[in-house]
């Protein structure tokens, strides 16, 4: 029974969307397991269609519970990184910065990178939000967190952190954090996203991955030297946020000189003998 960054956390329980089980209530599978699993015999006729419509509400609830968030950034990290490591110190500094810059902090909701970052926020008066997941053993919502929704299943959780960010700041951490990195960095690549910036934070940790990354990974021509650009490593959490600061000012500003061409076309043709 694990965390989301795979290890073993006993909570307070075993959340199933809004259901809390504990004890024998505690299911051996996760949603996620039973949706993925391909069983044997015909009963997934019978459960799948089913599954579907508890799949639409966790995006109906969560693009309800997300709608009025306004600009928020998602950081991912660690869940094991303890409070006294200088890593957590560094989350809690992203989080009141972006605050401070006017943007929500969106993170998993757990404990470490996670919780240093809505700590951040909170603090700063801002809006601390966590994604949750449903796990065999629930670490639930860290303390820090003023609005948070918890997902059975993680593709709708991951949704959610990439269609209500506008700029995505990685700090150490491990497979999940690999994970919400490269999905992030897949979705930016292949255009299904506005191109929203993705900062690592932290250049000795993030170096090994860089240095294989413009090494034989590029040399093989797997990726091109351009998609290493979306890419931006700093280790001071000032330059983080200004990268995001800087690219949302040019966003918006691209947008008011696109909505204001737009208008004056519109205005031209109206006023075009027919």
């Amino acid at each position: 029974m694990t965390s989301d960054d795979g290890i073993a956390r006993p909570g307070d329980g075993y959340r199933k969307g809004p259901v809390l089980l504990r004890g024998d209530q505690v299911p051996s599978e996760t949603s996620d397991q039973r949706l993925l699993s391909r069983s044997e015999g015909a009963s997934w006729i019978h459960g799948d269609p089913w599954r579907v419509m508890r799949i639409q509400s966790e995006f109906v609830e969560g693009f309800g519970a997300l709608a009025e968030v306004g600009p928020a950034v998602s950081v991912f990290g660690s869940a094991r990184t303890p409070v006294d490591h200088p890593d957590y110190a560094l989350g809690e500094s992203v989080g009141r910065k972006l605050v401070e810059a006017g943007y929500a902090v969106i993170t998993g909701g757990g404990p470490g990178i996670m919780e240093s970052a809505n700590k951040g926020a909170k603090e700063a008066g801002g809006l601390s939000v966590g994604l949750g997941i449903e796990l065999p053993f629930e670490q639930g919502m860290n303390r820090y967190v003023d609005l948070g929704v918890n997902f059975r299943y993680f593709f709708a959780r991951k949704t959610m952190f990439v269609k209500y960010a506008e700029g995505f700041v990685v700090l150490p951490g491990g497979f999940g954090t690999f994970d919400e990195l490269f999905e992030a960095l897949t979705l930016v690549q292949t255009h299904k996203v506005t191109e929203f910036p993705i900062i690592l934070l932290g250049s000795d940790y993030w170096s090994g991955l860089l240095d294989w990354l413009r090494g034989p990974v590029l040399a093989r021509g797997t990726i091109s030297a351009v998609d290493l650009e979306l890419l931006r490593v700093t280790d001071d959490a000032d330059e983080a946020v200004k990268i995001v600061t800087d690219h949302g000012a040019a966003l918006r500003e691209a947008e008011r000189a696109a909505t204001q061409a737009l208008a004056a076309d519109q205005q031209a043709a109206a006023q075009s003998p027919r």
